[in-house]
């Protein structure tokens, strides 16, 4: 678990009791936002709990955590359905999930990259969508989503025309509550995060999701230095056949001095925030 410097002994006493029953699932604050980024080895699955009660997922790894993972630990947070699903981009490793995720909650609407993909996992999550009638918006840089609890979420990518590559388009997401403030990246590689720079929309942010599981191709020095996130958080799969995280990656993000936690690590991670401050909370 880490806190911020400066709290006083009885305050990370309560924390680490808060901890452990919000490990349990059994505990919430309602004016708190929570975002879990769930351990789906390599692959990205973020589920956000706002102070509203409003419940977001992006993405849902490949298709066992869906099953194995995703499926139940949104049961056991007690979830009978989900407000909004983000699909960041169309590989196996973000959306092979969210087919089992959609056929066990019911969805109020989806929010993608609408780029096109012939893989057949992405052609059977379309079909399920218009199966289920569930509304389809496309995602664009600069709009701005009305996400009941949270001061402000606005997109950043991707815009069009496209990028060359899948990964480039993904959908990012800035999401701020009260002195909080989370950048969800998908998969961006260097080219997507120069976009996001040469924009005129804000990127500084307290977390950052590390793009593509902390690959070489993303994290650029010059895009961590113009967001200066105070925390990193890295999805991927322990022992993984990419070398996620890449030494480079790591390196960039300690000559910002952002302290990096990953899921291949410590299993999921945490981020509860009151809109003052926040805390990391961890599998351990």
């Amino acid at each position: 678990m880490f806190w911020r410097s400066g709290w006083p002994a009885s305050c990370r006493v309560l924390i680490l009791l808060a901890a452990l029953l919000l490990a349990a699932g059994t505990w919430a604050q309602a004016d708190e936002l929570i975002i879990h980024f769930i351990d789906v080895g390599q692959g990205d699955s973020i589920l956000i709990q706002t102070p509203a009660g409003a419940n977001i997922l992006v993405d849902a790894g490949e298709a066992w955590a869906g099953t194995q993972v995703v499926v139940p630990y949104l049961e056991k947070l007690g979830i009978e359905a989900l407000d909004m699903v983000v699909i960041t981009h169309p590989h196996f490793d973000h959306i092979g999930g969210l087919i089992p995720v959609l056929e066990t909650f019911p969805v109020g609407q989806v929010l993608a990259d609408g780029q096109i993909h012939t893989s057949r996992t992405y052609e059977d999550l379309l079909i399920l969508i218009d199966r289920k009638a569930i509304p389809f918006r496309l995602a664009r840089a600069g709009d701005r989503l009305d996400i009941q609890g949270l001061d402000e979420v606005l997109v950043l990518n991707p815009r069009e025309p496209f990028l060359k590559g899948l990964n480039n388009n993904s959908v990012v997401l800035a999401l701020t509550y009260g002195m909080t403030s989370v950048l969800l990246t998908g998969d961006i590689e260097a080219e997507g995060e120069q976009r996001i720079l040469a924009g005129d929309l804000i990127t500084t942010a307290n977390i950052l999701k590390i793009a593509h599981h902390g690959s070489n191709t993303s994290s650029t020095i010059e895009f961590l230095e113009a967001v200066q996130p105070e925390i990193a958080i890295i999805s991927a799969g322990a022992d993984n056949r990419y070398g996620h995280p890449h030494p480079e990656a790591l390196l960039n993000l300690e000559a910002v001095d952002s302290k990096v936690f990953q899921t291949s690590i410590v299993g999921t991670i945490m981020v509860v925030s009151d809109g003052m401050s926040y805390r990391i909370v961890v599998d351990d």
